[in-house]
């Protein structure tokens, strides 16, 4: 039978305390923020930064500690504080409709941009105006799937750690660098230094993607740029690119959205660099 919960009051302290973690400033100040459900802590808890383990604090019911008894296990081993906690009290720290029982406080654990530059990537994703969380997630998501090597948020998009953006990355922003606040035209100037092409994707482009790969240009170290999901790129960002390549539509879509595009880009450069080098390795965890 699963033991009585330790919290059980949604207003006490320590639950206001992370609940806070909801708002940008807190967890700016704290640099801390929430992951929830058994897949995003599995991999906070795998994940291991400059300060120590990402996951400093887990908050679950008795049951969910009974369903996923090894997550909370490795939670324990990993040395992060494990408090269990009645349903209202994780629906109070929750930002789901239907909570899965586990919630958990990590560190920050973006990188300077220097240090991406300095591991040479090979494929990275720029997001440039991006503001849904919902997006910015998914994309990092289809980043990680591709084998790339980092991501890098401008100081346009929206916060990496907005719970959206972290239940849409579904653990992938656990498992590969990504630098944030850094500007555009820094992104690309420290990206082509590092001897990156920079594409910036947008559906008004003046090449074609089809024509960039037939044309082998695809195989080298690419950045690729994607912007706001309703207006894409600003001028002035796309003036920064080696090129401007769209996604060419061959039905009768008026367009694709943005993590659509994006996933078909990076895909497209993965494949082009296999094909140029060998298979590409996928980035371990920081």
């Amino acid at each position: 039978m699963a033991a009585a919960p330790e919290l059980t009051s949604p207003r006490s302290p320590r639950v206001t305390a992370v609940r806070r973690l909801a708002r940008r400033n807190t967890r700016g100040r704290e640099r801390r923020f929430l992951a929830e459900g058994p897949q995003a802590v599995r991999e906070a808890v795998g994940h291991r930064g400059e300060d120590g383990p990402t996951l400093t604090e887990l908050f679950t019911t008795p049951e969910a500690a009974e369903r996923h008894a090894d997550v909370v296990a490795a939670a324990r081993a990993a040395g992060a504080r494990v408090r269990t906690a009645t349903d209202e009290v994780i629906a109070e720290l929750s930002q789901t409709v239907t909570p899965q029982g586990l919630v958990g406080v990590c560190r920050f654990l973006d990188l300077p941009f220097a240090r991406i530059l300095a591991a040479r990537p090979r494929l990275v994703a720029v997001l440039a105006h991006v503001r849904d969380p919902g997006n910015a997630g998914t994309v990092l998501r289809c980043a990680d799937a591709a084998g790339a090597d980092a991501v890098v948020l401008t100081d346009a998009s929206v916060d990496l750690y907005n719970p959206k953006a972290v239940r849409a990355s579904v653990g992938s922003i656990f498992h590969l660098p990504v630098a944030v606040g850094v500007p555009a035209e820094q992104a690309v100037a420290g990206l082509r230094e590092a001897g990156v092409r920079v594409l910036a994707a947008d559906g008004a482009g003046e090449r074609d993607l089809d024509t960039e790969l037939d044309e082998g240009r695809m195989g080298g170290p690419t950045a690729w740029v994607f912007g706001n999901e309703a207006w894409g790129l600003p001028e002035e960002t796309r003036a920064l690119a080696d090129e401007v390549v769209r996604v060419p539509i061959h039905g009768r879509a008026e367009s694709l959205n943005l993590a659509t595009a994006a996933a078909v880009c990076l895909y497209a450069s993965a494949r082009a660099q296999r094909a140029a080098g060998g298979c590409r390795s996928v980035t371990p965890s920081q």
